[in-house]
């Protein structure tokens, strides 16, 4: 088959590579099919000739990220340092739920330009798009662990600005146990790309948006991105998105103390979101360095704001918040411990 290359690598190269060798057209979808079932490496499968085995050894590395650290906190939850193969620092997360759920948290870009206030990830230097195989890759290392069944792009990045990738991804994660009903991706509100998701993609993938404000005037605030794309044509979008998938959409909504967890707001935020179309999650503040969280008290008075409202409302499970593992915290660098359960 040639020379080892070190050329970065991914399912494109390794359908090259097999074209190259002479192979029939069907091994690429035998190599696939074998990495979907979590197996560690090239020669564990045995349906593929023992030379072809060892020629994919030296020729294709396995993953297209290298492990570069991992952390396990006390709730269960595998939080994986990987670094692309020109250097850049990727986060996902392996979360695991008492009712036999395993979810995984996928990230799309390396680090993120968008800057949210509240936003670890946002603080950090922004790296640049993964690529497909990259972001497979992220879920293939946790499947390889154990059995998963859900997937959440709320990692680094907004995957509104990497959707064709994403969407490569997406569309492959059943093959790895995770059905498109069961996958969510993000956006922040990103409007290109939320338009083109909602016009093309015919899959039942679901769709969250990260709020965080009931107003434009503190989300502009926090999110740089709504003094762009304000909330009225965000939210008309994903409306259009409830009436063509006829699925609501989930409201991501960080609760910071004093900042946007008053009852006032939470009362505007029900005048704001159309109970058949939005059901808000509601996620106590995982520590960043910017912003207090809110109290239970706090959350619990919101929270009963938009219940009487019959707004469907629920408030998160945090997982992982004693590694920085948690929504908000992925960075990519050294921090301190946070000694918290969750």
């Amino acid at each position: 088959m040639g020379n080892a290359t070190v050329l970065r690598v991914d399912r494109v190269l390794l359908g090259d590579r097999l074209r190259a060798a002479g192979e029939p057209a069907y091994r690429a979808a035998q190599v696939w099919e074998w990495a979907a079932r979590g197996v560690s490496g090239y020669s564990e499968m045995t349906n593929l000739p023992a030379g072809l085995r060892e020629a994919l050894v030296q020729e294709v590395p396995f993953s297209t990220l290298a492990i570069k650290g991992e952390e396990r906190a006390s709730d269960g939850t595998v939080k994986t340092l990987f670094r692309t193969h020109d250097g850049h620092p990727v986060e996902a997360v392996l979360m695991r739920y008492r009712d036999g759920r395993r979810s995984i948290c996928l990230s799309s870009q390396s680090g993120c330009p968008l800057t949210c206030t509240f936003c670890a990830t946002g603080q950090m230097a922004f790296g640049r798009n993964l690529s497909a195989s990259e972001i497979l890759d992220q879920a293939l290392h946790f499947r390889r662990i154990e059995p998963v069944d859900h997937a959440v792009f709320m990692g680094m990045g907004e995957p509104m600005l990497n959707l064709e990738p994403v969407l490569e991804a997406a569309r492959l994660l059943p093959d790895i146990g995770i059905t498109n009903r069961r996958t969510t991706i993000s956006t922040v509100g990103w409007l290109p790309g939320l338009r083109r998701f909602v016009d093309d993609v015919e899959a039942p993938i679901r769709l969250a948006l990260s709020l965080h404000a009931p107003t434009d005037e503190l989300r502009s605030e926090l999110m740089p991105v709504n003094v762009r794309y304000p909330l009225a044509d965000v939210l008309a979008e994903c409306e259009r998105y409830v009436e063509l998938r006829r699925r609501k959409v989930f409201v991501e909504y960080v609760m910071l103390d004093g900042v946007n967890d008053r009852v006032e707001q939470a009362r505007a935020l029900a005048a704001l979101l159309d109970p058949k179309a939005f059901k808000v999650n509601l996620i106590p503040y995982n520590p960043t360095g910017m912003y207090g969280g809110s109290t239970r008290k706090a959350i619990a008075a919101f929270k009963a704001v938009l219940d009487a409202a019959r707004l469907p409302a629920t408030v998160r499970l945090t997982r992982g918040r004693d590694i920085a593992a948690a929504c908000g915290q992925l960075a990519a660098a050294p921090r301190p411990r946070v000694h918290a359960a969750v």
